[in-house]
């Protein structure tokens, strides 16, 4: 055998370990989820017009700047090499909370981005990568008992400092979203049945108390949720717009940028390519459609749960495992909100709706579960 024909086998048989390695079913997801939103963001932008046009150009600008990111963390990073760093990530994410209560833009009354030459910049989003890091990492100390009380109550102090940095700013959404990943992780390190079933008490017992302490506009969102046609022209409108807007759509939808509801205005056009972009599809490609979507994120949730059963540590088992759990409650409380089975609480959805920090935040998170399956161990 000549020497070419050896180095064809080699760059094959590289080509075919590389090829093993990518998570195929994460892929199609996002590879369908980002065509779709960026297809919608188009729509629209070009109905919004002036700025709005361009939006999805710079849609596609974030995606490009985070699949750099993604394709870099699945075939160069060993996520296990971060292990060392995570407390200086978390400390870092701390700061930016701490920093943009004082120096960031105030908007509507809160302040949650920093902007520099026109970019915004939202520190609550790393704050979660930050949290899903420090949290697994605490997980995975072999000494650490998530059944022990005071081991688990160190572990609610710190997912708690920034929790309540975010509720401050005031970032309801965002800070919701920390529950559900903390809960996931917990879980498969393993807490007892008692312990879940008390937390589940004291969460339901705590939320007369808390509901004093809630901004006048966060206790107005619960309201419309109760009763949408308590406020149907001003702080309902944008619910029920939203669930004429999905309702409307029937099987097919009315077609790409043929949607009334969004083209004609009654569904807000500053949030029909943010938060209820959702909606705009469920019109515009209908049923059919709307249960696409749904498809996706739920192979998205499967890949990351699938990297968790193969990780081959409890560190990156856990990690995996809280991605799901963020990508569930994007998915759920945002879907849910548009057909009125969640109240509004401004939750962006995972590679469809606009925005810069979160593309980038989630692409990360993706990347984090290429780099975890590509280690995978074979447990067959």
């Amino acid at each position: 055998m000549s020497y070419q024909d050896d180095s064809k086998k080699s760059l094959l048989s590289s080509a075919l370990a590389v090829v093993t390695r990518i998570d195929f079913l994460q892929l199609f997801a996002v590879a369908g989820l980002l065509t779709i939103g960026v297809l919608f963001i188009y729509g629209t932008g070009q109905q919004v017009g002036e700025k709005g046009a361009l939006l999805w150009k710079k849609q596609l600008i974030w995606a490009g700047m985070g699949f750099i990111i993604w394709a870099y963390m699945a075939f160069f990073f060993d996520y296990r090499k971060l292990v060392v760093f995570v407390p200086f990530i978390y400390a870092a994410c701390l700061i930016g909370l701490i920093l943009v209560l004082m120096l960031g833009v105030e908007l509507n009354g809160a302040r949650r981005w920093f902007s520099f030459a026109g970019i915004s910049i939202q520190p609550s989003e790393f704050a979660k990568f930050g949290v899903l890091l420090m949290a697994a990492w605490i997980l995975s100390i072999k000494e650490f008992d998530v059944n022990k009380l005071h081991h688990l109550a160190l572990l609610g102090i710190v997912c708690g400092v920034p929790f309540l940095l975010i509720v401050v700013e005031p970032d309801l959404g965002t800070s919701i979203v920390f529950i559900p990943m903390i809960c996931s992780m917990v879980f498969a390190a393993g807490l007892k049945w008692k312990w879940i079933f008390l937390g589940l008490f004291l969460s339901v017992a705590a939320v007369p108390a808390i509901y004093p302490f809630l901004k006048e506009y966060q206790k107005e969102r619960i309201q419309v949720f109760l009763d949408p046609e308590r406020d149907p022209e001003n702080r309902g409108w944008n619910s029920l717009q939203s669930q004429l807007a999905v309702g409307s759509g029937g099987a097919f939808g009315k077609g790409f940028m043929r949607g009334t509801q969004n083209t004609l205005g009654f569904l807000p056009k500053n949030v029909s390519y943010t938060d209820f972009i959702y909606s705009v599809i469920a019109e515009e490609s209908g049923f059919v459609g709307s249960v696409a979507v749904v498809f996706l994120y739920f192979l998205l949730i499967v890949s990351a749960l699938r990297a968790a059963v193969f990780a081959p540590d409890n560190f990156g088992r856990y990690i995996a495992v809280g991605i799901a759990g963020v990508f569930f409650v994007h998915s759920f409380v945002n879907i849910g909100m548009t057909i009125k089975i969640m109240p509004i609480t401004g939750i962006p959805l995972p590679l469809l709706s606009y925005g810069g920090t979160f593309m980038i935040v989630i692409m990360a998170f993706l990347g984090f579960i290429q780099s975890i399956y590509s280690r995978r161990q074979n447990i067959w």
